[in-house]
């Protein structure tokens, strides 16, 4: 089974020195294995083992018993370390034994430097491992099959449904290893292909337009309003319009580009700020920003580092360290962004983080600027548009898909956040 994390970040596999903190790594591992009940292993990305907790790969004697060479298994580690940084942060994956294992990549200074790699587990009964993996694919038998049916009673058996779970607690706890900018990077940057893709398209698109506009304002408030609810591919998208939108008016002038997309920072800065990121910092960060442009020296490059300021000034709007009720919010916010298609109420958030309804509403919107419903509304109607862009969908089911009871009242609430009806968005941008 192969399993990745969503996200396109790209990081460089390297082998020089240690410049990622092998003590904090070792203290992770430790933790894992004595909590998850599972062998882990710090390597570094040519394979060469420096720490282990517990059973893992590089005690492993089933690979030995079976007569492999431990060769085949650290390429198999390599491989898995690899796709999880490209699928980011995290990967599933069976080594040569058909054993499971999930790897998260260590980065120092953006580049792979070592992997946190849990297992070998098994997931699946051990007679069915046996029956099916070591006799029928495999082919062992006799005394080989014996040793290795003996090593087995090293290896613990995960069901399933936690194998998932583990990755991701192993992804963030290597992310804070990472700290929070590579983590960042490895799983929302766009890499520099998707955003000429997008730029390309939209330009093109502009060449068959008869009239184009001179500047899409509409385009530009629809990108503040992704950032001010941190909508971070809604966000990208737009962005990528009006990139394509300056690119093509300005005749390819990089002093011409570089003012509007200046111009543009200052709009998104400003409503970062009106979200919740912290002023000065923002306002500080922006002189800053004012000379990283003056030292771009190419489009591409200016897209790809736009992109960049524009995920570091969505992740300050949220950031938790400063929230008086940082624990009650986040488990709000993380509750309604993976239940919003279901029924939720004041009453049962309240309860869910043990507050009373009038106290949970109060201490919510104190934090977020929103009431409740209307921040639930706002995420439902989000959530929407991605599915009114294809027309073979019925407005009806849109609505009961994102949570509202019937597409009189979605149609309402749209209308009140937006401006429009969900008719004549879908009209303007279906497809």
């Amino acid at each position: 089974m192969f399993l990745g994390a969503d996200g396109k970040g790209r990081c460089r596999i390297v082998s020089r020195g240690e410049n990622f903190d092998l003590t904090l790594a070792k203290t992770c591992a430790k933790a894992f294995a004595s909590a998850c009940g599972v062998g882990c292993v710090v390597s570094d990305a040519t394979g060469e083992v420096k720490y282990e907790s517990g059973c893992g790969c590089a005690s492993c004697g089933v690979c030995k018993a079976a007569g492999r060479k431990p060769d085949d298994c650290v390429q198999a580690h390599i491989y898995g370390m690899t796709e999880a940084a490209r699928f980011g942060g995290k990967y599933i994956y069976l080594c040569p034994m058909g054993l499971t294992c999930f790897v998260s990549p260590i980065l120092g200074g953006g580049d792979i430097e070592a992997k946190i790699t849990v297992g070998p587990f098994l997931m699946v009964e051990r007679q069915d491992y046996i029956a099916c993996d070591l006799e029928e694919q495999l082919g062992l038998s006799g005394e080989t099959l014996a040793r290795v049916v003996e090593a087995l009673e090293l290896i613990p058996y995960i069901p399933t449904e936690k194998v998932t779970e583990m990755s991701t607690l192993l992804f963030m706890a290597v992310s804070f290893m990472n700290n929070v900018s590579d983590a960042n990077r490895m799983l929302e940057t766009q890499g520099s292909d998707a955003i000429q893709g997008q730029i390309t398209a939209y330009i093109q698109q502009l060449k068959n337009d008869t009239e184009p506009e001179p500047y899409p304002f509409e385009t530009e408030r629809a990108l503040l309003r992704a950032v001010r609810q941190t909508n971070r591919g809604e966000a990208h998208r737009l962005l990528n319009e009006l990139l394509g939108h300056v690119l093509f008016f300005s005749g390819g002038d990089l002093s011409q580009i570089k003012t509007r997309i200046y111009e543009l920072l200052v709009l998104v800065s400003r409503t970062a700020i009106e979200a919740g990121a912290n002023p000065e910092q923002t306002l500080l960060a922006n002189n800053r920003y004012f000379l990283d442009i003056s030292g771009i020296r190419d489009f591409d490059a200016l897209c790809q580092w736009m992109a960049q300021v524009t995920n570091t000034l969505m992740d300050s709007i949220f950031d938790f360290t400063g929230v008086r009720h940082a624990n009650v919010i986040h488990q709000s916010v993380q509750y309604i962004n993976a239940h919003y298609a279901e029924k939720i109420t004041l009453e049962e958030m309240a309860r869910r983080v043990y507050l009373s309804p009038p106290y949970f509403s109060r201490v919510f919107k104190e934090e977020t600027g929103e009431a409740f419903t209307a921040y639930l509304n706002r995420i439902r109607i989000d959530r929407s548009k991605e599915l009114l862009r294809h027309k073979s969908i019925r407005l009806a089911d849109i609505a009961l898909l994102v949570g509202f009871e019937d597409q009189s009242y979605y149609s309402k609430v749209f209308k009140k956040l937006e401006g429009i009806t969900p008719l004549r968005f879908r009209e303007s941008e279906g497809r």
